[in-house]
């Protein structure tokens, strides 16, 4: 077969011109591809740290917050409470917070940066239901002994207002104090720590 009336520039531009549609059909197929791989704006949006306001949050109460699905407490204790809550240690299980649950800097009596604000993650250490806050002293259905904090109404574990785990009950440890900065003294960041997220 002679080659003689072939021509070659046109088979070049031929074969240059079918690369390139090639390459961007690849590239039409690969981006989308690729960018599955990236977590989507919701999710990343879900891990993000979660700025709290507690301006309006009176002594005795609590507000509620989200982050990373989980519920986070914030609750304003009172003076006698933080009084109070060395009177329990005998009967709690953790009540130095051995337990590596908190960051170094809630690893204290009161659990806390700040004694009067409380910051918990909401979910039981047994088996992950929400406990309620019970903040009354001696309600006829938890007993003259109780001074006040968590209830699991799963399997009946009890926390003090430290978030400490009361001895011979289900959950094995105190409730989880999540990484928290303060952003002045109303506001405070929950997920990082003054750098580390």
């Amino acid at each position: 077969m002679s080659t003689d009336g072939v021509d070659k520039s046109r088979r070049r531009f031929l074969v240059v011109a079918t690369s390139a549609v090639g390459a961007v059909g690849a590239a039409g197929v690969a981006v989308p591809f690729i960018g599955s791989m990236w977590p989507s704006a919701r999710t990343a949006a879900a891990g993000a740290p979660v700025e709290a306001d507690f301006s309006k949050l009176e002594p005795g109460a609590m507000m509620t917050v989200e982050y990373r699905g989980k519920p986070i407490w914030l609750v304003r204790r009172t003076e006698k409470t933080l009084k109070e809550l060395p009177e329990l240690n005998s009967q709690l299980r953790d009540p130095d917070s051995e337990a590596p649950q908190q960051p170094g800097y809630a690893q204290n009596p009161n659990r806390s940066i700040k004694p009067e604000l409380l910051v918990l993650t909401g979910i039981c250490t047994h088996l992950g239901c929400s406990p309620s806050y019970r903040p009354e002293i001696a309600p006829a259905d938890l007993g003259q002994a109780w001074r006040g904090g968590f209830f699991c109404p799963c399997h009946g574990s009890r926390f003090d207002l430290a978030g400490r785990v009361y001895s011979g009950v289900p959950a094995p440890t105190n409730l989880e104090v999540p990484k928290h900065v303060y952003l002045s003294d109303t506001r405070l960041l929950i997920g990082e720590d003054g750098g580390a997220a």
